[in-house]
C-alpha cells in the first residue's frame, strides 16, 4: 500500500482552503508524516513487534492528537 492521494482540505464550514501555499504546506507535512510513520512502522516489524498491536496504536496515536485552536 502506499500513501493515499491528497484531498481537498476544507475548513470547518466546508469552505475549500485554496491557498496555493496552505496546500503546499500541507503536501509536505502529510508526505513527512507518512514516511515517518512507514519507518517507524516497517522498525518496528523488524524488530519483531506484532502487526496489528502496531496498527492499534498508530491510530491511537492519531485519536489523542488536541486541537489547540478549538474554540470554546
Amino acid at each position: 500500500m502506499s500513501m493515499p492521494e491528497m484531498p481537498k482540505w476544507y475548513d470547518d464550514d466546508g469552505q475549500i482552503v485554496s491557498c496555493t501555499e496552505k496546500v503546499k504546506v500541507m503536501t509536505e507535512n502529510m508526505t513527512e508524516l507518512y514516511q515517518t510513520a512507514q519507518d517507524a512502522f516497517e522498525d518496528a516489524l523488524l524488530m519483531g513487534c506484532g502487526e496489528r498491536q502496531l496498527r492499534d496504536y498508530l491510530l491511537a496515536l492519531i485519536e489523542g492528537l488536541e486541537n489547540p485552536y478549538r474554540k470554546v
